[in-house]
């Protein structure tokens, strides 16, 4: 069976998305890829976004293969799942663009796994899965229509009915393949994500050694997915890292939503010709293993951090044990040894606005830098969410989305003047 595996060609203008809008690598279509290969089928990865073709490129490419099933991914990559745009707008228009060319239209992402029959409804797809998509792709690959109610963690429309069956689906890391990239890919990705201690010098790669966190973010959607930590074999690890440095990577950017002290995997790292970044959890970190951290090849640490006072840190919900001075210590430690560490602020609503200001201009003066605190967006399927509004409806995008553009003024460093209303910007994108 030919399965073509698509990442849509982003546009984000009017968009509230705060992420990364450079291209990176979409590791969960490359799971997807090489195990559908191994499960017998032919499968082709499109990488809309990262080759720079528009839709009717795109469409043209996809009728080419002429796919039995073709899947669109509705954030740019698995980096921005907990954070995703969220408008639908860029998928619907590919789907629209692709039906009828490309077999069965699947979606894969969180705004499916958060809101499944909206997200149907949208994107005018047959299947959608919730959570995870690497193995249920797998099962979806030449299953009838018939056989769909055998598959878990999808939704799909039959006799005019919605069926939504399970909820979102954890993927078994001990049997993802270590991925395999060719030249050209590799070749194309030459933004080194969150780097800023020099100007890069051949091309970076986003890989993982885990998912999920224990720790309940306020602001990332990820309930029911991702809300416990796997680690990937170390040896997979290790051989997906070795594969990149034989394509030419000379930076790797590790996506895991908390990047876990491990001696023998920074052991490993550091007999490597490689530099890295990491996001974490700084309270998670000793000066020891920091020093490690910095010895092994790190030039940049994104630390989520939450303003200074306990009203705050409760708000945030992320439990975490260490004192404003414990934090700052270890943040100014580990810029001993790493170039560009990041206190990330998040603004939760509350605590002491001038306290956090003042902890901010402190920060910055060790070396630290700490950005303006930017307005937690409550996606659906967050703690944020649900503690405001419940479990998420057909209409929780909407809802969170209102409720986000008249509360706030300012967006951090949203590069657009005044984003768009959620309505607005998928209108007409069918």
């Amino acid at each position: 069976m030919k399965v073509a595996l698509v990442n849509p060609p982003w546009t984000f203008h009017g968009s509230v998305y705060l992420g990364c809008r450079e291209p990176h690598l979409p590791i969960e279509l490359g799971y997807a890829r090489a195990l559908l290969e191994r499960a017998g089928h032919e499968a082709a990865l499109i990488d809309a976004q990262a080759r720079g073709i528009d839709l009717i490129a795109l469409r043209a490419e996809v009728a080419a293969l002429r796919p039995a099933m073709t899947v669109i991914a509705t954030a740019p990559s698995y980096l921005s799942w907990r954070s995703p745009p969220p408008e639908l707008r860029v998928p619907m228009a590919t789907a629209a663009a692709l039906r009828g060319h490309g077999g069965l239209l699947v979606a894969v992402g969180p705004h499916g796994s958060a809101t499944p029959r909206a997200a149907l409804r949208k994107l005018g797809v047959d299947v959608v899965v919730l959570g995870e998509c690497e193995e249920i792709l797998v099962m979806l690959a030449g299953a009838t229509e018939s056989r769909f109610w055998q598959i878990p963690s999808i939704a799909y429309r039959r006799n005019g009915i919605d069926h939504v069956q399970g909820g979102p689906y954890a993927a078994c890391l001990r049997t993802l393949p270590a991925l395999r990239w060719d030249g050209a890919t590799i070749a194309r990705h030459v933004h080194h994500h969150h780097r800023f201690d020099a100007v890069p010098e051949g091309p970076s790669a986003e890989m993982e050694t885990s998912r999920g966190s224990p720790c309940r973010c306020a602001s990332c959607a990820r309930d029911g997915a991702r809300d416990r930590l796997r680690k990937r074999p170390l040896a997979t690890v290790l051989e997906e890292l070795d594969a990149l440095l034989a394509e030419g990577v000379r930076h790797v950017y590790f996506i895991d939503e908390r990047f876990l002290p491990d001696r023998t995997l920074l052991e490993e790292i550091w007999a490597r010709d490689i530099v890295f970044g990491v996001q974490l959890r700084i309270d998670s970190w000793s000066r020891e293993m920091l020093d490690l951290l910095g010895r092994a090849g790190c030039v940049s640490i994104e630390a989520s951090v939450d303003r200074p006072s306990i009203e705050g840190m409760d708000a945030l919900a992320r439990r975490c044990s260490a004192s404003t001075e414990e934090l700052t210590a270890l943040l100014v430690h580990a810029r001993r040894s790493v170039p560009f560490v990041q206190a990330n602020l998040s603004d939760a609503g509350s605590g002491d606005p001038a306290e956090t200001a003042s902890w901010r201009q402190r920060l910055l003066g060790l070396g630290v830098w700490a950005n303006e605190p930017v307005p937690a967006f409550p996606y659906p399927g967050s703690p944020a969410y649900t503690r405001r509004w419940g479990a998420p409806d057909d209409g929780a995008w909407e809802r969170a989305h209102a409720h986000y553009i008249a509360e706030h003024r300012t967006f951090g460093d949203l590069p657009d003047s005044r984003p768009l209303p959620l309505t607005e910007l998928e209108h007409g994108a069918r």
